[in-house]
């Protein structure tokens, strides 16, 4: 027989893990609500302050106070990810999550920095390679992903349309292959043509592949471009399918939004798996069958 005290420890534990479980992983609580908001500034103020550090002026003026908010955003969010840990019913589902992982990246870089260089050897190089590590500390943006209950709608539309999406992407590949074997037999001197003892570029099929992509995706570098008559004239035609190509992934993804439910997922998140975007009258996960 369990001892009262024992058990009313253990409910305790329980009802503080559960509370905090709410306010953490759901957003449907005014608490919880209030959580989102204050850690999405937290995230926003602590990649502007990764971008302050990129720029030499201010680095060099305000650095003792750019190191101080960057630890203090580092032990928030390690505070963050404790407590996460502790409050989730099986942490290393959590810790091995996608969320998981960004949430362990978004603190690993500031500790691996301060963490002293090893005397002798090439230092120099050790020491850019362990600064190039604050770029991972950029990875803070993608914890905005799972406080937005539209990123869910927007990624079961695209996961719903990947065979449409994979087709048409499947089109543009050939469409670029195409074009550029034939840009680069035009343009590459196996056609005499008057301006063909001028270096375009088209040297190999791949660099002339480079030049479709780059035209197709109407962004247009002008670094190679065709000289003879006929190359400008397929690539008008590569611009003018680049500008119908553009709708088309709107096109796909737009139908499937408007074919999804007309009920938003909840902010729920499964404690047994750890996944999103559960219907609002759900009882039980539809993953893994857990309960809600």
């Amino acid at each position: 027989m369990s001892h009262p005290a024992t058990d009313g420890r253990r409910e305790e534990t329980n009802s503080w893990r559960t509370r905090l479980y709410v306010i953490i992983f759901e957003a449907d609580t005014p608490a919880g609500k209030l959580f989102d908001v204050l850690l999405l500034i937290a995230i926003l103020l602590s990649v502007l302050v990764v971008m302050c550090e990129s720029v030499d002026s201010l680095e060099e003026e305000h650095r003792r106070l750019l190191v101080r908010a960057e630890w203090f955003f580092t032990l928030l969010f390690t505070l963050e990810y404790g407590v996460r840990i502790a409050c989730a019913r099986r942490p290393i589902r959590y810790i091995f999550s996608l969320y998981g992982i960004i949430d362990l990246l978004a603190i690993l870089p500031t500790y691996l920095i301060a963490l002293p260089i090893l005397e002798g050897g090439p230092s120099t190089q050790r020491l850019a390679v362990i600064r190039a590590l604050r770029l991972l500390r950029a990875f803070r943006i993608f914890k905005l992903a799972h406080m937005l209950s539209e990123a869910t709608a927007l990624r079961q539309a695209i996961w719903a349309a990947r065979a449409k999406i994979a087709v048409f992407l499947s089109f543009v590949l050939i469409a670029v292959v195409i074009v550029g074997s034939a840009m680069h037999l035009i343009e590459g001197g196996d056609i005499d043509s008057p301006g063909q003892d001028v270096d375009t570029g088209f040297d190999s099929i791949p660099e002339s592949m480079y030049w479709a992509i780059v035209t197709m995706t109407t962004v247009g570098y002008g670094d190679v471009s065709p000289t003879t008559g006929l190359g400008k004239t397929l690539a008008a035609c590569m611009m003018v399918l680049g500008y119908c190509m553009i709708i088309v992934p709107t096109g796909i993804v737009s139908a499937e939004l408007a074919n999804a439910s007309g009920t938003p997922p909840t902010t729920q998140v499964c404690p047994e798996c750890m996944a999103e975007g559960h219907d609002g009258d759900a009882l039980h996960c539809k993953y893994c069958g857990g309960k809600l």
